[in-house]
């Protein structure tokens, strides 16, 4: 990715990551980037903007290698008193906002609560220098987050499902919030939870080295460094100290999964996650993403007319599985096969139990020759199916990005759904393709 110069850049921007690198010497984090006493220079800074090379959509902020940066070197070490999690959020909130939240409350609703109160309640917040660096919805842009109007534009796509779901449980979540607990609605409104868990999901970090148990936090200046699909650089938590002394008290570590020249962006990943995923949570999706996958729906033929149905429905049940359409992923030139294998118990027929019983079958093995025909042709019509649900083509798609002038033109939420539909079609083709070619060679 692109980025802009360490003193280059919106004057605010640069006044607000000075502010962070000064909460964060203040309060203990070594960030000078010369040596001190027992102390290695720190190696990164911050970037006030970096940009996508492949699609050049902006990536916000991100941290450089200040200097040459050696695999496994230690990049950063963040004190955990300076991280906020459930239970310091929990404590805050009673201690300093006179605001007691059960202790059987989600993480998320509980540090949700927390920044709100914090941003938007208490002008002289401990945590404002952290606050400050934080982007807006908009900047992030979360499908959850999205327009009707935008999410038109990913028609087709099984985003828009995950989109409205998505929204409207956060929905149910503040007011069921709310009530139980006496908060002012006026003060809590539902742009600033949405802002809240945009934060949350793009940002915390589920930490499970801790010596009380894993958490989630969110961790300053750690959560300014973007996503790479290929990065294996982790971050985690350890006892403080040095291989002599121990400080007793957790902090949060981050290595260098590989070596960085001087000025080139560092990276963790968020996870093997598919574009609709990163897409939904975090506002952006990937040129060249090799766990992208697209959701299509399989189940037992609608309305019934197999004379085993009522076997197959009592056989999904004891299996843990209602009956209902079931979404499995489908990835570039592959499907998975526990769709094959549940393909093959719906296509089951009497001819091919032989009078055994749905028990005595392993489904993970072909049953005959024409039900694995007919499972392969049941996945081929499911992913021609979704295809199918899309209002405009590939090409036509394709043509709208090549069309430099048009495409610049459109809102970046509009440049991501377009790239992001074609991307999906794309995929599914090329399973299509795959499908095609094997229940040739079944000929």
């Amino acid at each position: 990715m692109k980025m802009a110069g360490l003193l280059q850049g919106p004057s605010t921007a640069l006044a607000a990551n000075a502010a962070l690198i000064k909460w964060l010497e203040d309060n203990g984090v070594y960030m000078k980037d010369s040596s001190g006493w027992t102390v290695a220079p720190h190696p990164l800074a911050v970037s006030t903007e970096t940009v996508d090379e492949a699609t050049n959509e902006s990536t916000g902020r991100g941290l450089l290698a200040r200097r040459s940066v050696n695999v496994g070197d230690e990049l950063l070490q963040i004190p955990m008193r300076l991280c906020l999690t459930k239970d310091s959020c929990l404590e805050s909130l009673s201690k300093d906002c006179a605001i007691s939240l059960p202790k059987d409350t989600n993480e998320y609703l509980v540090i949700a609560a927390y920044i709100i109160h914090e941003k938007y309640l208490n002008p002289s917040s401990f945590w404002s220098p952290y606050l400050s660096v934080l982007p807006s919805t908009a900047d992030v842009g979360p499908t959850f987050t999205w327009s009707a109007a935008d999410l038109d534009q990913l028609s087709g796509s099984p985003v828009v499902a995950a989109s409205m779901s998505m929204r409207a449980k956060l929905e149910r979540e503040r007011e069921a919030l709310l009530g139980e607990n006496g908060l002012d609605p006026e003060l809590y409104t539902y742009e600033r939870w949405e802002w809240a868990f945009t934060i949350l999901f793009s940002r915390a970090i589920r930490l499970r080295s801790l010596k009380d148990g894993e958490a989630v936090a969110l961790v300053p200046y750690v959560d300014l460094i973007n996503h790479s699909a290929f990065s294996q650089c982790f971050v985690d938590a350890r006892e403080a100290g040095d291989w002599i002394f121990k400080t007793g008290e957790d902090e949060v570590v981050l290595y260098a999964d590989r070596g960085y020249r001087k000025m080139e962006q560092i990276y963790i990943s968020y996870g093997q996650k598919s574009n609709a995923e990163l897409l939904l949570l975090y506002g952006f999706a990937l040129e060249r993403n090799p766990y992208n996958s697209v959701d299509v729906s399989v189940s037992l033929r609608p309305g019934g007319g197999d004379e085993l149905d009522e076997e197959k429905r009592d056989f999904l049940k004891r299996a843990g599985r209602g009956d209902e359409a079931i979404d499995f992923p489908c990835y570039a030139d592959r499907y998975p096969r526990e769709m094959l294998e549940y393909l093959r118990l719906m296509l089951l027929t009497r001819q091919d139990m032989a009078g055994k019983a749905l028990d005595d079958f392993d489904f993970s093995r072909p049953v005959s020759r024409a039900n694995e025909r007919a499972a392969l042709e049941a996945v081929k019509e499911a992913v021609q199916l979704q295809i199918s649900k899309y209002p405009t083509t590939e090409e036509e798609d394709a043509s709208m990005i090549r069309d430099k002038f048009l495409f610049a033109s459109l809102s970046k939420n509009a440049r991501m759904a377009v790239r992001h539909r074609r991307n999906e079609k794309r995929l599914l083709k090329r399973t299509q393709a795959a499908l095609e070619k094997e229940i040739a060679e079944q000929e």
